[in-house]
């Protein structure tokens, strides 16, 4: 029976592509460096901030010092506008209020520093998760399994009564690594192959799809 849902956020929850994309190319700009077309941000995103740096850097310039300049100047402009376009998907509301009246735990873990998935989750959906994570300092990022293993310390129950649900293959190793139900969603950065590739048996189109496959789980 799975009693918690646990959700990624940038690609699953919420449509962030353009805040992210617009704060790492004025960063890159402010820099002289040449800027990248949105949609390379679907790739590029996903596995921390640090990561995203150094792939939207030019190889050449993937030095310690310029690296940290481009963090600095990323976070500051992503603090500025991380809300400016940042949107729920489509029915992602509607799915979460039918799961807490089915008193389904929900959870959020991303791999987005704390403070900012705090923010994002405040500002967009306020009273609504439990537990939420982000990247914070000494643990893990995902497909580490440790931000997962304390939202079901928190809450008294097993591995095995959760569900993960992402957009990418960092997510679906998360819940593989976590012992938890992998679903996968078509609708956030990555596609279906990356998903069906990382082991997803469980992929949706639509958050309401996601209510069918919890309910074939004897909910």
């Amino acid at each position: 029976m799975i009693k918690c849902c646990i959700f990624d956020l940038d690609g699953t929850l919420v449509d962030s592509l353009y805040d992210l994309a617009n704060a790492a190319n004025m960063a890159l700009a402010s820099l002289g460096l040449p800027v990248h077309n949105i949609e390379k941000y679907r790739q590029f995103v996903g596995n921390g901030v640090a990561k995203l740096i150094e792939r939207v850097l030019p190889d050449d310039y993937c030095t310690d010092n310029c690296k940290q300049k481009m963090l600095n100047a990323f976070t500051e402009n992503y603090n500025r506008c991380c809300l400016d376009f940042t949107k729920p998907y489509n029915g992602i509301n509607e799915t979460l209020a039918e799961l807490k009246k089915r008193n389904i735990i929900l959870a959020v873990v991303s791999n987005k520093p704390d403070y900012l998935v705090k923010k994002i989750i405040n500002s967009l959906f306020p009273d609504t998760f439990y537990d939420v994570f982000g990247n914070i300092d000494g643990i893990a990022v995902k497909p580490s399994p440790d931000l997962c293993f304390r939202v079901i310390k928190n809450h008294n129950i097993e591995t095995c009564d959760c569900a993960f649900i992402g957009d990418s293959n960092v997510d679906i190793l998360t819940a593989i690594n976590a012992n938890m139900l992998p679903i996968g969603v078509t609708w956030g950065f990555r596609n279906r192959n990356e998903l069906e590739a990382a082991g997803a048996k469980n992929i949706i189109s639509k958050p309401d799809e996601l209510l069918k496959i919890l309910k074939s789980k004897d909910i």
